[in-house]
């Protein structure tokens, strides 16, 4: 059937099943706001909108030009890349951005195109962030004192930027962002949405967010972002995602970013295993730099969550929501499964070596193993509820403290 320009009939539209298969993706912040690297990637807004002090004096001597493609780094299935942030920028060829965009200026290259190139080689799925509006475009601006009521920057620019985008680019995603100043009737969303669903090139493929006008976040769309870093507390009914940032303070580069405005690896680690567990899935942000360099302290982090899941994959990627997330006794054991097994990832190596778990019901058939560790384990009903584990024995400090170890456990209810 066809979908009709109507939230009823586009919601009811089923999420193309690759993503939530996929669990684990990466954002990439880049653009023209790279170049300054200072502050966050709302420089200009800073700067221009808000005249702030510090944001003047370093945004009247920045000139440079934009970089070349970063690379991903560890085991992820999808990647955002910006397309456009809210100054306008745009990162491809863009026909309604004449001489604001990376081919005809900076680089002079294709962006978007070359970037999704290097990942389809490499059998990852292409997502596009866009925002919907830009702050000082004259139209977008003309249109928001008309209180929304003309529609000038929707026909001229947004709409043309975003059938342009999906008719070369074929995105797998689009992350639309920059749409909380007006309605969706004023982006013409629906519309949009019922091409895209119906007619468009990736009309079967194709996933979107939930970020297409005011109210909408949370409520309309294909999977829910809800708000920047957002966790719920329960298994939410919708698909969900968190997009959450190395970065703690920016999603774009920062030059002045100290080591403790970083996310550490155990904090990676947590907010994966929290968000699979809750039936989400985790898009980690990364800022390169002016020139595509995706900073060490960054590939350090990336690198060490592609070991994790290299290890502890199993648990994470195709899997479901149990019918438990988190033990009932403390929030550092989380569970997921797939099939007929279920999987506990324990945040917190036990002192004793023994892990009681009291959601899992076993049977005599219960086969207990610790991902990346050979062998079975012993386990034994513990005299209240559940089961008590014994895990391997583990090298003390001074080795460096991880985080999370995954046990799968077959024969459970």
């Amino acid at each position: 059937p066809r979908f009709r320009p109507d939230w009823a009939s586009l919601d009811a539209r089923p999420l193309p099943a690759w993503f939530d298969r996929a669990k684990v993706g990466v954002f990439v912040h880049w653009g023209v706001f790279s170049v300054p690297a200072w502050g966050s990637e709302w420089f200009w807004w800073h700067w221009q909108g808000l005249h702030d002090a510090a944001y003047v004096r370093l945004g009247n001597t920045s000139v440079a030009p934009l970089p070349s493609p970063p690379s991903p780094f560890f085991p992820l299935r999808y990647v955002v890349l910006t397309t456009k942030h809210h100054e306008g920028f745009t990162n491809w060829g863009s026909p309604v951005s004449w001489n604001w965009n990376s081919v005809d200026t900076g680089p002079h290259r294709d962006l978007v195109g070359e970037l999704g190139e290097a990942l389809r080689e490499s059998n990852l799925r292409y997502g596009l962030y866009h925002s919907l509006m830009e702050w000082f475009n004259p139209l977008y601006l003309a249109d928001k004192q008309s209180g929304f009521k003309t529609q000038s920057f929707v026909l001229k620019k947004t709409m043309p930027e975003l059938y342009d985008l999906v008719l070369k680019y074929k995105p797998d995603l689009i992350w639309s962002d920059g749409d909380w100043e007006a309605p969706d009737s004023y982006w013409n969303s629906t519309s949009f949405l019922a091409w895209l669903y119906n007619d468009s090139p990736v009309k079967d493929t194709v996933v979107v967010n939930d970020r297409w006008g005011r109210g909408c976040s949370c409520r309309h769309g294909g999977f829910y972002n809800c708000a920047d870093k957002y966790r719920p507390g329960t298994l939410p009914e919708h698909k969900w995602e968190m997009c959450s940032s190395l970065d703690q303070l920016s999603w774009g580069y920062r030059s002045n970013m100290s080591l403790a405005e970083v996310m550490d690896e155990m904090s990676m680690i947590e907010e994966l295993v929290q968000t699979v567990s809750l039936g989400g899935n985790y898009l980690l942000n990364v800022g390169p730099t002016k020139e595509g360099v995706i900073a060490p302290i960054f590939q350090e982090r990336l690198l060490a969550l592609g070991r994790w899941l290299d290890t502890n994959g199993e648990a994470i990627y195709e899997s479901q929501p149990w019918r438990v997330q988190m033990e009932n006794t403390t929030d550092t054991v989380w569970y997921t499964s797939k099939g007929p097994a279920v999987f506990a990832i324990f945040l917190l190596w036990p002192r004793d070596s023994d892990l009681h778990l009291s959601s899992p019901i076993p049977s005599p058939g219960t086969r207990v193993t610790l991902l990346g560790y050979g062998g079975t384990l012993k386990w034994q009903e513990s005299p209240g509820k559940g089961m008590l584990i014994t895990l391997p024995y583990m090298l003390p400090p001074p080795l460096p403290p991880r985080s999370g170890w995954a046990l799968k456990l077959e024969g459970v209810k």
